[in-house]
């Protein structure tokens, strides 16, 4: 394991590189299916939600990883 506070920063920029990357991927498969349907992206109130608790899970997933390995 790294000593310091090297560490920190390199997890920050990474999370957010993989932040962004997974965001752009989804905004392009959301307009690649609009161009299919020849209408304009619009996310209902019940895909929001669904997609709100579903990132909030993976966050969830993400905080456990690495417990109870000692």
């Amino acid at each position: 394991m790294e000593t310091g506070e090297n560490w920190k920063a390199r997890t920050l920029l990474v999370g957010s590189l993989l932040g962004a990357f997974a965001g752009a991927a989804a905004a392009y498969l959301l307009v690649r299916r609009s161009e299919t349907s020849g209408e304009p992206p619009r996310l209902g109130t019940g895909e929001s939600l669904r997609l709100g608790l579903l990132v909030l899970g993976l966050l969830r997933q993400v905080s456990q990883l690495g417990e109870g390995e000692e």
